[in-house]
Order: C-alpha cells, then sequence, then structure tokens
C-alpha cells in the first residue's frame, strides 16, 4: 500500500525500511536532513514538508507518524487536519497518552478525518524481527491499513484491540509492566554483583536464558549487556523515563487499583537520577539528631 511516514529517526527510520522491504510504497518526511537522506537512500520517496507527503499521496490517504508524544505530535496532527481530506486517515505510532488519541480523534471526526493509534514495541530490534502493534480505531480504519500492519509486525504480532485510544492505552501498560520487570532484572543482579563468591554475572545471565522461569527477551538483552561490560562501568546510573510508567501509575491511582510494584519501579528510576539527594542528608541527619549516629561530610 502507499503510505505517507512522518518522523523518520531511530525508530521511524527502521519501520521505513522494513515497509519497503515488504514492497509498499512509502513518501517520507523528516525535518532533520540525514534522517530525511537515509530514508530516501533505503527507496522512499522524500517530501520537503507535511503539504508535500498530503500532495504525493493518493486518496484515501494515510500517514504514519512516529514522533515524540506531546508538542510534536500535537502540532503535527493539527496541522495535518488542516491538509487531510474526509476519508483519509492519520495513524499515530508514537508513545502518546491514550486520553490524547480520544480527543483528537473527535477533533478530527468532525472533518471526515480517521485517527487509529497504534502502540508499537520491538524497538531498535524491530527491524530485523518486527515490532508487535497494539491498534486502536474504527474497524473500517483499521482494515485499511492492515497491509502495513502485516508487513511491521512480526507472525500474529498486531491487534485490534479495541476504539481509538485502546491501541496506546495497552501499550502503556505493556511498559509500566516492562518497568517492573526490569527493575527486578536489576535488583537481583546487584545482589549477584555483591556476592561473596565472586559469581560471573554475564555466565549466569546466559545461563538462565536456557529453560528458566524467569528467561525472556530482557534477560537475553542482559546478558548482551553483561557481556560488553560485565561491571558495567561506562554506564552512570541515570534511567530516564518516557512517560508511561507515570500514566500507567496515574492511571491505577484514580481506578484504586493496587500496583505496587509497577510504582516503585517508577519511583527507583526517580532516584537514579538524584546526585546528593537531600533526603537522604536528612536521613543522616535525623539519625545523628536521635542517635548521636556518626555522619560523613
Amino acid at each position: 500500500m502507499e503510505l505517507g511516514f512522518v518522523g523518520l529517526g531511530r525508530m521511524g527510520g527502521s519501520m521505513v525500511t522494513r515497509l519497503l522491504r515488504g514492497r509498499h510504497t512509502v513518501v517520507g518526511y523528516d525535518p532533520s536532513p540525514p534522517a530525511a537522506a537515509a530514508a530516501q537512500a533505503a527507496g522512499a520517496r522524500g517530501a520537503p514538508s507535511l503539504a508535500a507527503v498530503v500532495e504525493a499521496l493518493a486518496p484515501p490517504r494515510a500517514v504514519w507518524l512516529m514522533l515524540p508524544a506531546g508538542a510534536p505530535t500535537e502540532s503535527t496532527v493539527a496541522a495535518l487536519g488542516e491538509l487531510l481530506a474526509p476519508g483519509d486517515t492519520i495513524v499515530d505510532g508514537g508513545n502518546t497518552r491514550h486520553t490524547d488519541d480520544v480527543r483528537r480523534a473527535t477533533t478530527l471526526s468532525a472533518r471526515g478525518i480517521e485517527y487509529v493509534d497504534v502502540g508499537t514495541s520491538g524497538g531498535v530490534w524491530g527491524l530485523e524481527h518486527g515490532y508487535c502493534l497494539m491498534v486502536g480505531g474504527a474497524a473500517a480504519a483499521v482494515a485499511r491499513l492492515a497491509p502495513a500492519l502485516e508487513t511491521l509486525a512480526p507472525p500474529d504480532g498486531w491487534r485490534h484491540v479495541g476504539p481509538v485510544g485502546a491501541g496506546h492505552y495497552v501499550k502503556m501498560i505493556h511498559n509500566g509492566i516492562e518497568y517492573a520487570l526490569m527493575q527486578a532484572y536489576a535488583e537481583g543482579f546487584e545482589l549477584l554483583a555483591e556476592s561473596a563468591y565472586g559469581l560471573d554475572l554475564p555466565q549466569i545471565a546466559r545461563l538462565w536464558t536456557r529453560g528458566s522461569v524467569v528467561r525472556s527477551w530482557l534477560l537475553d538483552l542482559t546478558a548482551e549487556a553483561l557481556a560488553a561490560d560485565p561491571r558495567l562501568d561506562a554506564l552512570k546510573p541515570w534511567v530516564d523515563d518516557s512517560g508511561e510508567g507515570r500514566w500507567t501509575v496515574e492511571d491505577a491511582v484514580e481506578k484504586a487499583v493496587p500496583a505496587p510494584t509497577i510504582a516503585l519501579a517508577l519511583f527507583a528510576r526517580f532516584r537514579s537520577r538524584r546526585d546528593n539527594s537531600f533526603a537522604d542528608r536528612l536521613l543522616a541527619a535525623l539519625r545523628n539528631q536521635f542517635g548521636g549516629h556518626a555522619v560523613r561530610r
């Protein structure tokens, strides 16, 4: 099928390459010249603007966005809403908050424009192995996109999970679970690293990928990371978050659903960014005040 694609960075560029390998036609746009040039080198038709993307596509058009959540996606959806025609479709494959999807779809539907949200998982490995796609939107709009979804995903790797917003909601919970899984591996391997037994962490990680009940793709990646740097000396203990973990915890609070493991995993990421934290200094001061315990100046 013919598809416009906006956002040709690390994820978007790989997705375009996979689509081109599947013999789809892609008209790509990115404000970054190197990203745009790389997509064109892979076989995409380049466009110098959003308007040029729309002009290059035959109706009914479909334009897929792979942009950072928030202002970049918001402004691009608004601009495309002015450029596209009734019967066209905007697809947001980034990490948008599901409530934003519902709001945008309501606005666009008044103009006859369809909106489909696609939660996308697979990271930098998706080009080779395919992307797990969680799709929200009207059935007819999703059916139109099926050829592209089949190409982007591995076998049985995409599902129409519900109406607009459902795709990104499922992806949000997926990422909340991911936070907790990663935190469990991190804590367990820190205990192994502090053991008196002189353990070979890369060897243990590889061992656990063979038949263990804790095996997973994340553990495979753990083994790769430790093989490259067994003590992770090249890294600083700073762990960022891109929003989905926060939204998952907020959703749990709103619904009064206990999700302590996911919440603590999110807070652990916040803690990783604290250098010389005030809270820790206060803890030391309090121990000194009530018990005369020594402090380090």
